[in-house]
């Protein structure tokens, strides 16, 4: 469905279109996202993997794509008050009350994006923005081409320059005390 660039739009409008096509809204403009290749989903899982198993009886959920979160939304917002809903390609999320029926108001505590060609600049400039206003704690950017990521740990509300880690590096997650993600696993390609 094309939609008409000219016009705002709202979380409400979001939730009434057609669930073939994947949205992001970027204040309030509609931003459709490809699909994934296949070497970004095999990435995601190991991750999410990892990061699930050492959850499995903890406070912390972690999720995959999609699910909606409104990262500024606000007690007392309706669907008509939002107009920036991401879809991260993973979370966590330690606060259940952060969690609804739709997805996840507010900050998730963990972000991960794997780039891509259609995604880079979104999440390297868009999205690192947003995260780090809304308070994102750590925010990961995964590169399937250089087989590395960045780690961003908000520091004073901004984040610190990102620590690396290559495919056969141990990645810490810094949002727990005893968590990391074997990227040699990862980037190993299924």
């Amino acid at each position: 469905m094309a939609l008409p660039q000219e016009k705002r739009y709202t979380y409400a409008d979001l939730l009434s279109w057609d669930d073939e096509v994947r949205y992001e809204l970027y204040d309030g403009i509609p931003v459709a996202l490809a699909s994934p290749s296949f070497e970004h989903q095999v990435i995601s899982g190991e991750i999410y993997r990892q990061l699930a198993n050492y959850a499995l009886g903890k406070p912390c959920h972690v999720v995959a794509a999609p699910i909606d979160v409104r990262l500024f939304e606000q007690d007392g917002d309706s669907p008509d008050d939002v107009d920036i809903v991401v879809q991260p390609d993973l979370l966590a999320v330690c606060d259940k009350s952060r969690i609804d029926r739709r997805g996840v108001r507010g900050a998730p505590d963990l972000v991960v994006e794997i780039l891509s060609d259609s995604n880079r600049r979104n999440d390297q400039l868009v999205k690192y923005r947003w995260y780090q206003k809304a308070g994102v704690r750590e925010y990961w950017i995964v590169d399937p081409v250089e087989k590395i990521v960045l780690i961003h740990t908000l520091e004073d509300g901004q984040y610190s320059s990102p620590n690396a880690y290559g495919a056969s590096s141990t990645a810490p997650v810094g949002i727990t005390e005893d968590c990391t993600v074997d990227l040699s696993l990862v980037f190993s390609g299924g």
